[in-house]
């Protein structure tokens, strides 16, 4: 099978490209290295296309003569999003159309990334699809956009569509190393580096840490498998963890203690998010996710070869 990867070269991307080609699929990246590195594609066999999917005739040729699309590119992070709102919409809205419509033409089914931001800060847990959106920052309108579009186009079009909402995906080939970059990695860094981690709030604010292998999988599996669903679908598993809790684990992982230093909440941030995943769970009934310790063992592992 030939699959067409957007934001190939990027942390989740990457490690997709990595299964599939070793899978025996033939891959095609998209992506304008804004973010992904070429790094981690290396020794993967890809052919990779650069460029935006905000170029309507880089979409279309990217999207000639593959099978299957897995549109992952996306102007992410929430902090970025109140910066620059318009072009986290022009990429994350408008280039979820392009690669939509590119589709159409081609008659192919499609992934999209959605995310868990859709939900806002409702205080329902676990969070199900059914609950009512109420984004909180533009980098959460824009991903709903974007959801909005390809079930548009799954409802009006008959194409094939699966938006996976994606919850706190955490691993190796994720960065750390700039001003937007997630969670886990910034805390890994900081412990590594013997620097205090830096805790937004009181650390109480929970999430549904989801391990990168465990994404893959659905994937991959989504893509041979032709999977689609008229409704979003959580891609996460129904765990809860608070910050400190997660420190307390790296610390566990790493031998001894890290240190802390709280600083205030961060506008835009939700105070708790749990996935139900009963949708996920029907689509992909024998799913083992991977749990969070061995995950952050394989992530620590990761930034330790990092470092020399």
């Amino acid at each position: 099978m030939r699959v067409l990867v957007t934001g190939g070269a990027g942390f989740i991307g990457a490690n997709l490209c990595r299964a599939l080609a070793g899978a025996g699929h033939e891959v095609r990246v998209l992506d304008d290295l804004s973010t992904g590195h070429l790094g981690n594609l290396e020794g993967v066999a890809v052919d990779l296309a650069e460029g935006s999917v905000t170029d309507a005739d880089l979409v279309t040729r990217a999207v000639d003569g593959v099978d299957r699309v897995v549109h992952l590119a996306a102007r992410a992070s929430v902090p970025r999003s109140l910066a620059d709102p318009v072009a986290t919409h022009e990429v994350n809205a408008g280039g979820t159309v392009r690669v939509l419509e590119a589709c159409r033409a081609h008659g192919l089914g499609v992934v999209v990334a959605s995310s868990s931001s859709v939900y806002g800060d409702s205080e329902v847990s676990p969070k199900h699809e059914g609950l009512p959106v109420a984004p909180r920052s533009p980098y959460a309108a824009s991903k709903l956009a974007a959801e909005a579009y390809a079930l548009g186009h799954g409802a009006a079009y008959g194409l094939p569509v699966l938006a996976l909402r994606f919850f706190n995906v955490y691993g190796p080939l994720q960065p750390a190393d700039h001003d937007y970059a997630a969670v886990v990695p910034r805390f890994v860094d900081a412990a590594l580096h013997d620097r205090p981690v830096e805790v937004h709030g009181d650390g109480h604010q929970t999430r549904d840490f989801t391990y990168v292998g465990s994404v893959v999988e659905v994937l991959a599996r989504a893509v041979a498998e032709g999977t689609s669903s008229p409704g979003p679908v959580n891609l996460a598993f129904g765990t809860r963890t608070d910050l400190l809790d997660l420190l307390d684990r790296i610390a566990t992982v790493l031998g001894r203690p890290v240190p802390v230093t709280h600083t205030d909440p961060r506008p835009g941030d939700v105070r708790h998010s749990t996935a139900d995943g009963s949708r996920l769970t029907a689509l992909f009934p024998d799913l083992t996710p991977v749990d969070l310790d061995t995950g952050l063992r394989a992530t620590i592992a990761w930034h330790r070869s990092r470092q020399g």
